[in-house]
């Protein structure tokens, strides 16, 4: 991950990919520029371009948002279940517990 208003992340981005491939040879890697909920983004989309060069996927995110924040869990889930078709499930909406009160004990 790196910081899209910090170009010298994006600038470390190669070195971290390469330290990381030295030490986990066979793992899934992906990229992602994370504050894009900042106005001032100093590294444009255009030149995100290191994720093409070593086939890896990429996303926009902002962890302050929650923009796109599933969409990376969702790539590695489907990755590791070999599963293309996997997504995720909203949890169903439960109603809250109903207060039950014993007339007496309210009156105190």
């Amino acid at each position: 991950m790196f910081d899209v208003t910090s170009r010298v992340t994006y600038k470390n981005v190669p070195n971290w990919h390469r330290d990381l491939v030295r030490v986990c040879e066979n793992t899934l890697i992906m990229l992602y520029g994370n504050k894009v909920d900042i106005k001032d983004r100093r590294v444009k989309s255009k030149s995100i371009v290191f994720h093409r060069k070593k086939n890896l996927q990429y996303y926009d995110i902002s962890a302050k948002s929650n923009y796109n924040f599933e969409k990376p869990l969702l790539w590695l889930a489907r990755k590791l279940m070999g599963d293309p078709n996997l997504e995720f499930i909203s949890m169903p909406a439960l109603a809250p517990p109903e207060v039950v009160m014993d007339p007496a004990l309210a009156a105190q």
